[in-house]
């Protein structure tokens, strides 16, 4: 039987997806920004992107 009903969430500043806690973001919840690897990198593509431009 799962027990993992009433786990935090957070939404994704890249992608606005809504994501749940994972046992390896215990340490750093509060910091934790993305929903996975792949919206990291791309927010981090788009940052870079907007200072060449602007």
């Amino acid at each position: 039987m799962h027990k993992k009903l009433n786990l935090p969430a957070k939404v994704c500043v890249v992608c606005q997806r809504p994501f749940t806690w994972r046992k390896k973001w215990q340490q750093c919840w509060d910091e934790v920004k993305y929903c996975s690897e792949r919206c990291r990198r791309s927010r981090r593509h788009m940052d870079s992107s907007r200072k060449k431009v602007g």
